[in-house]
């Protein structure tokens, strides 16, 4: 059985080291973060080895990274960048509860937690957040560094650009398109297409405000590759 580490010791990254243990693919061998306090320690019984460029010690181990908040949800995308690991050296996690279709792709690095549904044709890309009870319908693509949290709900051709926050129980309209490095606020009704690097919120959705520094940073820091087909 392949190692595993998780780059992370917060929230979403004990929640993907439970989806771990339930799929059982993989051999957990621990956490690792940049929390000096928590090397040598245990979270919910999982090692934490070390800080995070100690994945470079383990060549034979595969990764995913788990970071991230609302408050600085582009944390992942600095921190794959910082790594520089090859797309290879990152697994996908799925929960076992979770209904992926046979016409849906998921990309390395990203995660799917707990009764999640993906019904036909959805593409998801490299270092995805999928909380427990998401759906996404035909033909949505979410890109690269996107976070859905839990319950959030996509309608047919949905496409999260690369980067975008959704907030627990948000509604998605079909056909609509989230902007790079945007957010949407928890519980929130998208009816439009939402412009990259806003805070968006209510029902309907409206803007709020730019989104903060570090996504805006993102939005402006150049990317490889063109957008996920």
């Amino acid at each position: 059985m392949t190692g595993l580490v998780i780059v992370g010791a917060g929230g979403f990254a004990r929640e993907t080291a439970q989806a771990v243990v339930d799929a059982g693919e993989f051999d957990l061998l621990g956490h690792l973060d940049d929390n000096a306090e928590l090397h040598g320690t245990e979270v919910d019984g999982v090692p934490v080895l070390g800080g995070c460029d100690l994945v470079h010690d383990l060549p034979g181990a595969l990764a995913v990274i788990c970071v991230g908040n609302p408050r600085d949800y582009a944390a992942r995308a600095r921190l794959v960048r910082r790594l520089g690991l090859p797309a290879e050296r990152y697994a996908t996690v799925v929960h076992p509860t979770a209904a992926v279709s046979a016409t849906s792709r998921i990309g390395p690095g990203s995660v799917l937690l707990a009764h999640c549904v993906l019904t036909a044709a959805v593409r998801v890309g490299a270092h995805v957040a999928v909380m427990p009870h998401v759906v996404l319908t035909h033909d949505d693509v979410v890109e690269d560094h996107a976070t859905l949290t839990s319950g959030v709900r996509l309608g047919g051709g949905v496409r999260l650009e690369r980067g975008a926050y959704v907030g627990s129980g948000a509604l998605v309209r079909e056909g609509t398109t989230i902007g790079a490095w945007s957010q949407i606020g928890m519980g929130s009704s998208v009816l439009g297409d939402v412009p990259p690097g806003e805070v968006w919120v209510g029902s309907p959705a409206r803007r709020l405000r730019e989104a903060g520094t570090p996504a805006l940073d993102e939005l402006a820091t150049p990317t490889v590759g063109g957008p996920l087909r």
